[in-house]
């Protein structure tokens, strides 16, 4: 007798969204994106590189065919007393003389676990539009950040962390970002945990002010990813913090 060949099915994390990409069916329409359906660009480095703004969600999806993509929680479920649980949709309501006007809106955020990640805000009458906004919106804003080992306690010299303190600040939010020994693992908010492990950052300490607004505390996150990004490093100081930009190969 034959055995039967038993299939595996492995279920995404939850919140995690995975779609497919239809490549045939995808029509170009900037020159950016025809160089690269037609394989004269293969690599997201060599858009990024010449600082063109990228148009199509599209040529993220071709040239990082594994990235990931998770709805953060900046929203809260009605409830007593104030006591609602929280929600990835922030729902707001207009008041017209033909009766309640609701609008969704909800914060989207793209990555590959391996130097590059995105965030989009989205915003619509309807939940579904706001969410495919949001991505689309993610997806645009992919950004390459700086990996590293700044930690005094490891100098293990690998991409694990990242390679020197910054801050971010987004309104009255502020948000400082620590590297931390191999190890610790990521002790931050949990809506920007979500953030970190998109990027591929695995050991953080964070230190937080006025932080009860999630949006601005997640926008203040991406704002020290900038800082990453903008900081001047000598090549003596790239080797010895192991510092990594983009995709660890």
């Amino acid at each position: 007798m034959v055995e039967e060949e038993k299939v595996i099915v492995v279920e995404p994390p939850e919140g995690v969204i995975i779609r497919g990409f239809n490549k045939e069916g995808w029509i170009p329409k900037t020159d950016i994106g025809r160089k690269v359906k037609s394989g004269e660009i293969k690599s997201i480095e060599e858009v990024l590189a010449k600082g063109v703004k990228i148009l199509e969600p599209q040529i993220i999806d071709m040239l990082v065919p594994e990235l990931q993509s998770t709805l953060l929680s900046i929203g809260q479920s009605k409830g007593k007393f104030g006591g609602g649980k929280k929600s990835i949709w922030r729902q707001t309501q207009k008041k017209t003389k033909e009766g309640n006007k609701p609008n969704f809106a909800c914060l989207a955020v793209v990555g590959n676990k391996n130097g590059y990640v995105g965030m989009g805000f989205g915003k619509s009458k309807e939940t579904m539009p706001a969410r495919e906004k949001a991505l689309r919106a993610a997806k645009l804003n992919l950004m390459s950040i700086r990996r590293g080992c700044g930690s005094w306690a490891c100098g293990c010299g690998t991409s694990h962390s990242i390679p020197f303190k910054v801050t971010g600040k987004c309104s009255s939010v502020k948000i400082e970002l620590i590297p931390a020994p191999m190890g610790t693992g990521l002790c931050i908010e949990e809506e920007c945990k979500k953030i970190l492990d998109l990027a591929g950052i695995k050991d953080v300490y964070a230190n937080a002010l006025n932080s009860k607004n999630r949006l601005n505390l997640v926008a203040a996150c991406f704002s020290a990813f900038e800082e990453l990004s903008k900081t001047k490093v000598s090549s003596k100081d790239i080797e010895h913090l192991g510092i990594l930009r983009g995709r660890n190969e």
